[in-house]
């Protein structure tokens, strides 16, 4: 996976309000990426513990509980993901709404 390049930024900040609202647009964008990552690692976790996951597969078969403990787990991280989305869905919204009105 490669790294995110923003522009070096000196203590004279020299910055349009555009350039600005870029930078602001394009770390939102980051942040999402970032969330598709993790959402994707708890889909990973479900397929490895029900044994889906190619070329993985557990020793033991997961108990009930076992499995019950998994989904909520990937429940609160599924959950958080969204509330984070909704933040970031927020923040992209004021930054647009920013640059409709200059």
């Amino acid at each position: 996976m490669s790294q995110a390049n923003l522009p070096n930024i000196t203590p004279t900040i020299t910055l349009t309000r555009e350039q600005s609202i870029t930078l602001i647009i394009a770390s939102i964008a980051m942040e999402e990426l970032g969330l598709s990552h993790i959402l994707n690692a708890e889909g990973e976790k479900l397929q490895y513990v029900l044994g889906t996951l190619p070329g993985k597969k557990l020793p033991v078969p997961p108990t009930l509980s076992d499995l019950l403990a998994v989904n909520e787990s990937i429940r609160k991280t599924i959950k958080e993901t969204i509330r984070k989305d909704w933040v970031l869905s927020n923040k992209l919204q004021a930054a647009l709404c920013s640059e409709s009105k200059k």
